[in-house]
């Protein structure tokens, strides 16, 4: 399961992605400093973009829901469930998967596909959740460009849905494995 991704776009690019599509984009205060970064973590603070009466709201929050005692949950099942609270978007232009049982375990680097109607060029966003200043990834069934290196996969939203998903609790767009052909994927190691 995706416990690593990374962003790379700079405030202009997400604010010309959701403007094109007709979404105010606005955050509290100063314009956020967003460096690009080629790993994201589990607990690493990093660009999220809720819904609010504006539009959306950009907002820096931590990688995972708090659990005494356990580890923070960082990915959370989607199918048969309903969310109509603390929806959220995560900007990524790319995640990772890894396979083998050995360390250190292949990489593998997922990204949009060139020219595909579904993203905004490299800039897409994963279905997620805010609770109590933190955010999680939702996830799906993978679809067939994931299969192959996971039985499972983030929830990735075609940027037609962004609005929806940060829009009221009684519209929920679907969420699922996108079709074939929608990301590529690199061996990193």
């Amino acid at each position: 399961m995706c416990n690593e991704y990374r962003f790379k776009q700079s405030l202009d690019r997400i604010a010309q992605a959701f403007s094109q599509l007709r979404i105010p984009l606005h955050w509290s205060g100063g314009a956020p400093n967003l460096e690009p970064r080629d790993s994201i973590r589990p607990t690493d603070p990093a660009p999220i973009i809720a819904g609010s009466p504006e539009g959306a709201e950009l907002k820096q929050l931590r990688w995972g829901f708090v659990q005494p005692g356990r580890p923070p949950v960082i990915n959370f099942r989607s199918e048969g469930r309903r969310f109509p609270n603390g929806r959220c978007l995560i900007p990524t232009d790319g995640f990772y998967e890894f396979t083998g049982s050995k360390h250190p375990k292949s990489k593998w680097l997922f990204t949009p596909t060139e020219g595909s109607d579904l993203f905004a060029d490299e800039l897409f966003c994963i279905a997620g959740l805010v609770r109590d200043e933190r955010f999680t990834m939702l996830t799906c069934e993978p679809g067939p460009d994931i299969a192959p290196y996971h039985n499972r996969q983030v929830a990735i939203l075609p940027k037609s849905q962004w609005a929806a998903w940060l829009g009221p609790a009684d519209i929920q767009p679907p969420i699922g494995p996108l079709p074939a052909g929608s990301l590529k994927v690199e061996q990193l190691r």
